[in-house]
């Protein structure tokens, strides 16, 4: 996309300063958007900050663009990020939770201390960042911020992982909380459809720094990696840049994934089939029965993202 259906739109990109974050800014930005790239410019584990990472991409924008280099990890620096936004653009209409950090452990060796904080840098701060901005854009509603017209510029976007959907192994802190931010997305989605603002979920497979350290346990997640290498979050970008548009004003609440010139739209839990016993409580024979009779080929099988998508992306 090239034009600039986003002019006068206010853009809050956590991650941005690398990658897919990086990638959306740029997108946003060639649209028209003001942008605010949110990155602490910390290692892939959140180690080592570097202002420099979010200062030098903000700088690199063909529009308007500040950077944020504190964490947004917090109640408080979400909220003065979100108040500096508006200081200085006047609002924020598009939130892009970007913002990840890698600490890969197996469940029997994980430790504590890296399950907080996974937690707390990729899913807890979506939360408080998605908490700061929601009023203004409710209010930006109630205000018919932008044409005159009723307020449709309001766009939050999950960015998860396939990880979060399948799982993968030594990522139980990762996937869980990709996981929590597909459920964050449906209840933002929901609790915010009277404002006209929309909650989607986007799996990016692009090369990024966690392709970068794919380390691969057999023949099949060594061809993903070298695949994963192959494809540009450009891609991610341009259907991030769609969400925003006004054509996907009524697209909320989905999940999608994107793989170069691929986009898959992901179902969702529902009951596929039911068992039922009214006259008594199942004893476990006939659980056994019921359960082989009308649920076992249903199972999902037990396979991780990397193996799922094994194949060759259209780039």
């Amino acid at each position: 996309m090239t034009d600039k259906t986003l002019e006068g739109r206010v853009a809050i990109i956590t991650g941005g300063g690398r990658g897919v974050g990086r990638s959306i800014a740029e997108n946003l930005s060639a649209q028209g958007a003001a942008i605010i790239v949110a990155d602490n410019g910390g290692d892939v584990d959140g180690s080592n900050e570097d202002a420099a990472i979010a200062e030098t991409a903000a700088a690199a924008l063909p529009g308007p663009a500040l950077a944020y280099t504190k964490s947004v990890a917090s109640p408080e620096t979400a909220q003065e990020m979100v108040e500096t936004t508006t200081a200085e653009f006047g609002g924020v209409d598009i939130i892009v939770n970007c913002a990840a950090i890698l600490r890969d452990g197996l469940v029997f060796k994980g430790s504590t201390e890296d399950w907080d904080a996974v937690i707390e840098t990729n899913l807890s701060a979506a939360f408080y960042l998605i908490r700061a901005t929601t009023p203004v854009l409710r209010q930006q509603f109630k205000d018919n911020r932008g044409s005159g017209e009723a307020y449709d510029w309001g766009r939050i976007m999950n960015i998860g992982s396939t990880a979060g959907l399948y799982g993968n192994f030594g990522q139980a802190n990762y996937a869980s909380a990709k996981a929590g931010l597909f459920g964050l997305m449906r209840i933002t989605a929901l609790e915010m459809v009277r404002s006209n603002v929309t909650c989607n979920y986007i799996a990016p497979f692009a090369h990024s720094r966690v392709t970068d350290i794919i380390e691969p346990a057999n023949d099949e997640q060594a061809e993903y990696k070298a695949r994963a290498m192959r494809v540009s979050p450009d891609h991610v970008a341009n259907f991030t840049s769609y969400l925003c548009s006004p054509e996907a004003l009524d697209v909320t609440g989905q999940v999608f994934g994107v793989r170069g010139r691929e986009v898959f739209l992901f179902n969702q839990p529902r009951p596929i089939e039911t068992i039922t016993q009214a006259d008594k409580d199942w004893s476990n024979e006939e659980l056994a029965k019921a359960v082989d009779n009308n649920f076992r080929e249903q199972f999902t099988p037990l396979e991780t993202d990397l193996e799922a998508f094994n194949t060759e992306p259209i780039v």
